[in-house]
């Protein structure tokens, strides 16, 4: 009998918890994947890119709508330092309701594109809009569906290049998990300007950390999960704070909106947030790997230790933190950017206990339709510019 995350599959399916679980759990098999796709479609996708980004004019804009619009949140600063043109993420939602305000006609865009199916309607109005407003575009697809939208576009399109996801990423589940990491995965490679021996190296290491951390946690994460907490603060630093705004989602979709959520910087959190802490409230913290960011999210961790005025606080870290609510990694020395994976995967891990902890099924947790595991009823408008 098949055991995801340390339920057998029968006892997942009658809950309505198996695709979620399933998909949480294959996610270090299918970076390994991801990471033999990489290296297969290195020369073509090194060919459509190179001339780009060899241009000190190029803009990039990563877009999505909702966790694929977090993925260009959470990768922005990585892939930001040291690069020569201007990287930027704007969810397709306000590209398509204010296209004048976000593109440049005088710039050459190239839009990485983050869609799970790619039928989205703004992820193909994104497209249409900037290929209208832009003289010369260009288009990178990351997607999870070979039978989107967005995948045919590229199929007739000189100036466009879709790389697909491993299979298994287009998640059947309403929220989305396998895929968001492995689009974001994709991002850190594809734009960092390394070869694909090194990619294979972090992608090892990563993978192998959290196939171990999803036994090693699996206890600790349920327990965490029955703590009466009614609201889930997530804080990170630079691209954690990205990050941070996905894990909250995943509560959020996850419990049906019992467990409200917020996010935000370890800077920008005393900033009014702080007042979201209260005796009902879960905080998480990454922790950044970098020396000189690391004070900023100690000095934050100390203070709200100290005020004791939340349910919980707890940390995720690589190295050790002096506290009780540590849950530490190891010494990787990969970087922030590669931390994000077992980060996120504890707070998959967690927003998927406590939707069975409140008794919903993690696959569907609104059934009576009000939400859809692909948005439905919006409008595209054509612009007369």
């Amino acid at each position: 009998m098949t055991t995801f995350l340390n339920y057998q599959d029968k006892w997942l399916e009658q809950r309505n918890g198996i695709h979620t679980a399933r998909e949480i759990n294959q996610q270090p098999r299918l970076w390994r994947e991801l990471g033999m796709i990489l290296e297969q479609q290195f020369d073509d996708v090194n060919a459509f890119l190179s001339p780009l980004t060899s241009r000190s004019d190029l803009r990039i804009i990563l877009t999505g709508a909702g966790t694929s619009a977090f993925v260009g949140d959470a990768a922005v600063p990585f892939i930001q330092a040291g690069l020569n043109f201007q990287v930027e993420s704007i969810p397709t939602t306000d590209l398509v309701s204010n296209p004048e305000q976000y593109l440049d006609s005088s710039r050459p865009t190239l839009l990485v594109s983050f869609a799970r199916s790619g039928n989205s309607p703004e992820s193909v109005a994104a497209v249409e809009l900037v290929d209208q407003f832009i003289d010369e575009s260009y288009h990178l697809f990351l997607t999870c569906n070979s039978e989107g939208a967005l995948s045919h576009f590229a199929q007739d399109a000189s100036h466009a290049y879709c790389m697909l996801m491993p299979e298994g990423t287009n998640d059947k589940s309403f929220a989305m998990t396998s895929s968001f990491s492995c689009m974001l995965m994709a991002t850190l490679t594809l734009l960092s300007g390394d070869m694909p021996k090194l990619w294979r190296s972090q992608i090892d290491v990563t993978a192998q950390l959290c196939e171990d951390k999803l036994s090693q946690w699996s206890e600790a994460i349920k327990q965490l999960a029955t703590e009466p907490y009614e609201r889930l603060i997530v804080l990170g630093s630079g691209g954690f704070s990205g990050l941070a705004r996905e894990a909250s989602l995943k509560s959020l979709e996850l419990s049906a909106g019992k467990v409200m959520t917020t996010f935000d910087s370890s800077l920008g959190f005393r900033h009014g947030p702080k007042f979201t802490i209260n005796d009902k409230a879960l905080v998480i913290q990454f922790f950044s790997s970098d020396e000189y960011t690391r004070l900023y999210d100690t000095d934050l961790y100390n203070e709200i230790s100290k005020d004791q005025l939340a349910l919980r606080h707890i940390a995720l870290s690589e190295s050790a933190i002096n506290g009780e609510g540590a849950f530490e990694l190891g010494h990787l020395g990969l970087g922030d950017a590669w931390l994000c994976f077992p980060y996120i995967l504890f707070c998959q891990m967690l927003a998927f206990e406590k939707s069975l902890q409140l008794g919903f099924g993690p696959d569907n947790p609104c059934p009576t339709g009000e939400v859809n595991r692909v948005v439905q009823g919006v409008t595209i408008y054509p612009h007369t510019k």
